[in-house]
């Protein structure tokens, strides 16, 4: 599956890593939707980004969690362009909170979290499946985390949130094929505001040195890095593969100890 001409819907891509997502799949040719819920100046930064690359692109604005929104997003790209190919679930949220207090965290913590993060991707892939299995062929590529793996992260609910995700990457790939292939990409740390912007410059730069000395591969995750991984399982070259989580970290998930190996 090339993926020149290709219709993706990237949730969440005003910025950070669903931005670079659109913007690699406009570099290789896909036309692109940009989903936002508030950032309107980003989205439309982003559109002109894509565009940039010979593409067509729009904006769709949407919260995920919110199913008429889905269904207008999806519709969004079946008016522009009469298809959508590819469907990459990367909006989400989180709630900070110390895994060991439990009293952190409330219900209402939980179900919003899982409201995006789980609900919202389900319900953008119900909006886009039946487009999918007309044109006899989609890519779902789910935006998880190594959270949904270790049970790391920046809460419990975040962890647990993914996790589900990772589950109904697995059912909904069985379910859907052969038409459309379901798979999910787990990141670790990711270099974007979503942690400058919560624990300022000085921390961010910490946590980047850290990453950096304790990763195998001596690398501190960008947008970019994780995008590329994004964009294989949309088609380039993944057309035998369905159901898979691929951790993308730089390793961090083996345990790595530079004293001992370096």
């Amino acid at each position: 599956m090339t993926l020149k001409d290709k219709v993706a819907i990237v949730t969440g891509s005003a910025t950070g890593l669903g931005a670079s997502v659109a913007i690699l799949l406009a570099e290789r040719g896909s036309k692109v939707v940009i989903n936002y819920t508030k950032s309107e100046k980003e989205a439309k930064e982003t559109v002109a980004l894509c565009q940039a690359k010979g593409v067509e692109a729009i904006m769709a604005q949407g919260d995920v969690g919110n199913d008429e929104d889905c269904k207008k997003i999806a519709a969004a790209a079946i008016d522009k362009w009469g298809r959508i190919d590819i469907l990459v679930n990367n909006a989400g949220t989180t709630q900070f909170a110390n895994h060991a207090d439990l009293d952190a965290l409330s219900a209402d913590d939980f179900l919003w979290i899982y409201k995006v993060n789980v609900i919202g991707a389900y319900q953008m892939i119900r909006a886009c499946a039946p487009a999918m299995k007309k044109a006899g062929k989609g890519s779902v590529v789910n935006i998880s985390s190594i959270a949904g793996v270790t049970g790391i992260g920046s809460s419990v609910a975040y962890a647990a949130s993914k996790g589900a995700l990772n589950t109904m990457t697995l059912s909904l790939a069985r379910s859907l094929a052969p038409e459309i292939r379901v798979n999910a990409v787990c990141p670790g740390f990711i270099g974007t505001r979503w942690f400058s912007d919560r624990f300022g410059d000085a921390q961010y730069q910490k946590i980047i040195d850290n990453q950096i000395a304790t990763t195998p591969l001596a690398r501190a995750g960008t947008p970019d890095d994780i995008a590329k991984s994004v964009v294989f399982f949309a088609g380039e070259g993944s057309d035998h593969i369905t159901g898979e989580t691929l951790i993308t970290d730089a390793g961090m998930h083996l345990g790595f100890s530079p004293l001992v190996a370096r």
